[in-house]
């Protein structure tokens, strides 16, 4: 694999600091996209050249087939009572540390592995930075069976959210697949997606606990009050620790 530059090398070294809080013995969560990507091989080499003795659970299955590939053990999450850390990366970073995931299509193992989690640190490049959320489009993890009643349900929540909205109703789309367009994309448990343009929250409190209260919705991508701290890495090649609250 070449260097990497720009926005991947701002991940890489994100992602080479996240490994100075590995130590031996643990129990990690490893996440999913292509920040924790370079954790799960950054990771892999450790455990080669140190002999590091962790045990890990996966994400999602593109995280678990590179994590076999890297030689790192496995089990399923259930195996274990608590995990001591999380590593992960996310898609919209605040400045309190909320967070907006899910443009992977794995925020529902990803919270659940979150939770599961002492700590749960997040892996960036620093355009993953934002004032207030909202500007990359928010994903809602929808069951399959009645979808079109359950995004009428996310349509009037979201309005009741929003009745200063300019511009009319917030545009809902079910994420379709990048080679087949007709066809939705399917998480790993078989439900659709539904991104929300809100474009800004205001209060992601209020979105989160109304997106929860609707029958259908089985997880959002809302992150919040849940990461320990961001390692946020920057196209020099040098990186930075912003620690939560």
């Amino acid at each position: 694999m070449s260097a990497p530059t720009g926005a991947e090398l701002g991940k890489k070294t994100a992602a080479a600091m996240a490994l100075g809080h590995v130590h031996d013995g643990m129990a990690l969560g490893l996440g999913s996209g292509s920040t924790a990507e370079w954790f799960v091989r950054l990771l892999g080499e450790r455990i080669r050249n140190e002999g590091l003795t962790i045990a890990c659970a996966a994400t999602s299955k593109r995280t678990e087939s590179l994590a076999r590939e890297q030689g790192i053990p496995l089990r399923p999450l259930d195996d274990f009572e608590r995990l001591d850390l999380t590593v992960d990366g996310a898609d919209e970073i605040d400045p309190a540390l909320d967070l907006i995931k899910g443009g992977g299509a794995c925020h529902l193992i990803e919270k659940i592995v979150a939770t599961a989690s002492d700590r749960l640190i997040i892996i960036a490049d620093e355009s993953k930075l934002v004032p207030v959320l909202g500007a990359f489009p928010l994903p809602v993890e929808i069951a399959t069976l009645g979808w079109g009643t359950t995004m009428r349900r996310l349509d009037e929540a979201l309005a009741d959210l929003s009745p200063s909205r300019q511009g009319g109703d917030i545009p809902l789309t079910r994420r379709l697949n990048n080679q087949h367009k007709d066809d939705p994309v399917l998480t790993d448990e078989g439900n659709y997606i539904i991104d929300c343009h809100m474009g800004r929250i205001e209060n992601a409190a209020a979105l989160a606990a109304a997106l929860n209260a609707i029958p259908g919705v089985v997880e959002h991508g809302l992150f919040l009050g849940m990461a320990s701290r961001a390692l946020i890495g920057s196209t020099d090649g040098s990186a930075r620790d912003v620690p939560g609250s």
